[in-house]
């Protein structure tokens, strides 16, 4: 193939078939802090799928005062090498190469977390993020250290992988490097060259334990962003320090730093707010400076910028971590020519939630065990299936039931499909999540499903089509009876849509966590006017990723957005040509008023299942999922009415207000065994 994503790249002894790999990142599949078989199943995926190196183990902590912050692996002790030497097996049966991360994580630790040890810095200094005071490492905490970066490294080369890399920015090795953390007097402290002293100290004793056939990499920053930290020029000042010991075989190039909230979520782990490849010409630059391969992952969510990173010489390997939790069959699926059937990344960050590995529209990812990444064709006759609704829901639904082979008609009253999700892709930095709709559109016309839109579904519809299964996939519409004066005030959908006119001075009600009350704001005062966004949760965006919750955060200071929270709405009244909202403090149960020209007002939503009601009594199940069936993964009973012709069901937000995750998954599970 003519493609420079597919040149073998050889490095020492080991040789890469193809040029994408998937990065290290903190997967939370751990068990014990070991990588058991969902772990392994989750990076087999990726090796099936055609990757030429898949990294794993999130800062794999090599020591005992280096706490599992954020469900890591363990590396400190030689009961995790029986798991490696089975992860390596599975792995390499795919023609894919294998490595791990491995760290100390210093300051970056917590001292009540794990071993309850206090943690450990060159200097003394506090981390915002993690919160700990570290104790000022001496020279019996630094040889001890070292030592246990040499151990760990060998626990791996005896469980089979191809190499190693370690963690340096904002980690212990970062920390001793960068004048912002490092106020030492003594041999480890001022000069570059004392700051360089312990990481060197680390790769030789790693590469005296684990010889010259393993390979050893170290994933730096190519620049800090801070004011008193590396900037490019020190740290490429840094790498060929490191490079001319010869204990190195790669770099693995990040940009920011990841001490703080907002510079984890912006700079060294871009999302959606952020652009394709944000870091790629600095890492580009720093790569022609040194004479080591270079490898690299920042928001690489498509085939064209990485072939382009290869192609020019920006890159050695191209990481598409994100994309492969979205498609881990990425590779294969570009070298069979099906480029346009690759599941997109839209950095939505769901993968950094604490529920991670999950893609926000991919919920086989981290299921492996349980949930098929290729959903087979059914092993029974093809059934006449119908879905109503094209929304994320109804849209999976379709999907997977046309996989299997069935006659799809999908019913859908907009004259786009998407639902919620068109709304939400019009927010100021939300535009990629477009990307769930127009990727299940694409596969519903290669599945040769029937798209019917601008059709509102009635029963008759629906039953003169013989259907053999029904999926109800309507969503919902906003929860708002609840309210004392709901009829003053206007939902969020009127608002984003245009429905309703946007004045001058808006209060926006967050009852959800969720990102449409965040939008409403915004959308407020991107009109030019003055908003204020009131929550009855202690912060914004509970129910999001801390990612997104930075994101909006910053949102919201940028636009100058008075922000309240733990006040709970329980009225609106009409005063004069304004409206008074009522709130009453979670924390204190005081009541307070406050006026605006107009108050939005965001609750989640009730179903609308209508239809659903309205057909179950002639359904063989009478519209029940069996839950036992649902997770067992087994096909369910139709046992309600014997003589009714069609299964029918209920997904998504016609069942209750949920995420698009939760609806995705909703419609996975119950079809792919259909």
């Amino acid at each position: 193939m003519n493609d420079p994503l597919f040149d073998p790249l050889t490095i020492r002894h080991v040789t890469f078939k193809n040029r994408v790999m998937s990065t290290s990142h903190a997967c939370g599949l751990e068990e014990g802090g070991m990588p058991k078989e969902r772990y392994q199943r989750y990076h087999e995926e990726k090796a099936k799928g055609g990757i030429g190196l898949t990294m794993f183990g999130g800062s794999s902590n090599v020591a005992p005062d280096s706490p599992s912050v954020f469900q890591q692996l363990y590396v400190g002790d030689d009961k995790v090498i029986p798991y490696l030497q089975q992860f390596s097996e599975r792995v390499h049966a795919h023609g894919a190469a294998i490595m791990c991360q491995i760290t100390h994580l210093g300051r970056r630790g917590e001292p009540y977390a794990s071993n309850w040890l206090p943690t450990i810095g060159p200097s003394a200094i506090r981390e915002t993020l993690h919160r700990s005071f570290p104790k000022e490492m001496d020279e019996d905490d630094i040889a001890r250290v070292v030592k246990a970066y040499g151990a760990a490294a060998k626990r791996c080369k005896e469980g089979g992988l191809d190499g190693i890399e370690t963690l340096a920015s904002s980690h212990l090795i970062g920390q001793f490097l960068s004048p912002a953390t490092n106020k030492r007097t003594d041999r480890f402290g001022g000069p570059l060259e004392n700051r360089c002293r312990f990481g060197l100290m680390v790769f030789e004793e790693i590469r005296r334990q684990v010889g010259d056939d393993f390979l050893v990499g170290f994933r730096c920053s190519v620049d800090d962003a801070m004011d008193d930290g590396l900037n490019f020029d020190d740290n490429l000042a840094i790498a060929k320090i490191f490079e001319q010991t010869g204990h190195l075989d790669f770099f693995n190039g990040i940009y920011g730093r990841m001490d703080t909230l907002i510079g984890l979520a912006v700079d060294n782990m871009p999302g959606m707010a952020s652009p394709i490849a944000p870091w790629l010409q600095a890492v580009g630059a720093f790569k022609r400076e040194v004479s080591l391969p270079v490898f690299h992952a920042a928001r690489i969510t498509d085939i064209a910028t990485a072939r382009h990173a290869i192609r020019d010489g920006l890159l050695d390997m191209v990481a598409m971590t994100r994309a492969h939790i979205a498609d881990p069959h990425l590779v294969q699926k570009l070298a069979e020519d099906r480029e346009e059937e690759i599941r997109p990344c839209v950095g939505a960050t769901h993968c950094m939630s604490p529920h991670r590995p999950v893609c926000l529209h991919n919920a086989a990812t981290g299921r492996e065990t349980m949930m098929p990444q290729i959903v087979a064709r059914t092993d029974g006759p093809s059934r006449k299936a119908v879905v109503v609704g094209g929304g994320p829901a109804g849209l999976e639904a379709a999907r997977v039931l046309g996989e299997r082979g069935h006659a799809v008609t999908l019913f859908e009253a907009a004259p786009q499909l998407g639902g919620q999700v068109r709304i939400g892709a019009a927010a100021s930095w939300r535009g990629d999540l477009i990307g769930v709709v127009d990727w299940r559109a694409s596969e519903l016309d290669r599945l040769a499903v029937d798209v019917r839109l601008n059709q509102f579904a009635e029963p008759e519809d629906v039953l003169s089509l013989s259907p053999d299964l029904v999926i109800v996939a309507t969503g919902g519409v906003p929860d708002l009876d609840w309210l004392d004066g709901a009829e003053y005030c206007t939902s969020g959908w009127d608002f984003l849509t245009g429905n309703a006119t946007v004045a001058s001075d808006v209060i926006v009600y967050d009852g959800t966590g969720r990102h449409p009350a965040p939008q409403c704001a915004d959308h407020a005062a991107a009109a030019g006017g003055s908003a204020a966004f009131v929550s009855i949760d202690g912060e914004i965006g509970t129910e999001l990723t801390y990612a997104e919750r930075a994101i909006w955060k910053r949102r919201m200071y940028e636009m100058k957005i008075g922000m309240s929270f733990d006040h709970r709405l329980v009225r609106i009244a009409k005063s004069g040509n304004r409206l008074t909202a009522t709130f009453v403090n979670e924390a204190t149960g005081e009541a307070i008023k406050r006026s605006a020209d107009q108050i939005v007002v965001e609750h989640g939503t009730v179903p609308m299942d209508s239809l659903y009601h309205d057909i179950r009594a002639q359904a063989a199940n009478n519209g029940v999922t069996d839950l036992d069936a649902l997770l067992a993964n087994e096909r369910q009973p139709l046992t309600a009415n014997a003589a009714a012709r069609f299964e029918l069901h209920r997904i998504g937000d016609a069942v209750t207000s949920r995420n698009i995750q939760a609806a995705v998954y909703d419609a996975l599970r119950l079809c792919h065994v259909m």
